[in-house]
């Protein structure tokens, strides 16, 4: 799976990350009635520069409810383990509201390495990224969910796609698919 089509199904839907975290991880959320793409731009005015995959502020009308964090983490990257805290709490201090962050790891073995806990060396702050793997991502076969929402759709078929589950995912999926097309034109 290619890093951008994966960060970009949960550009073209603001929600999706705040969705798969509730539905498929069980992780609370904040009540929020928008989703709202935001700077990936993390950059402290130290020269350091921190980009997230995405950015999302999660608001309940006009009011900000919370902030989503989303990276796709396609292999093991020892840097993650200052970077990821430092996203998480350096958002949470410019944005003075609640922080999620979803990790995106198609991959078994990334996904059980990106799940390990982050000691901070603060005792009791310990970052426990909640992760998406492959085996966690809902497989869609419904073609009205595949319309409702085409992003998930796109991801359960490049997760499951080839799978016993393959032909039905294709079929739900490719009409959803040529919806966005048309749409877009």
């Amino acid at each position: 799976m290619a890093h951008e089509v994966l960060v970009d199904l949960f550009k073209n839907r603001p929600s999706l990350g705040a969705e798969l975290l509730s539905e498929a991880l069980g992780v609370a959320l904040p009540s929020y009635t928008e989703a709202r793409l935001v700077s990936i731009d993390l950059t402290k005015i130290q020269p350091t520069e921190y980009r997230a995959d995405l950015v999302v502020l999660l608001l309940d009308g006009d009011v900000p409810s919370g902030v989503h964090i989303v990276e796709v983490q396609l292999g093991v990257d020892p840097r993650k383990r200052y970077s990821w805290p430092d996203y998480s709490t350096g958002v949470r201090a410019t944005s003075c509201c609640p922080v999620s962050l979803l990790v995106v790891a198609p991959d078994p073995a990334v996904a059980t390495w990106c799940a390990e806990p982050i000691e901070t060396g603060i005792p009791g702050f310990v970052l426990r990224p909640p992760v998406l793997g492959r085996a966690a991502i809902p497989v869609v076969t419904d073609p009205m969910e595949a319309a409702r929402r085409p992003e998930l759709a796109v991801l359960s078929a490049l997760a499951h796609g080839e799978s016993d589950h393959g032909a039905a995912i294709a079929a739900a999926v490719l009409p959803a698919v040529a919806g966005l097309e048309q749409r877009s034109r």
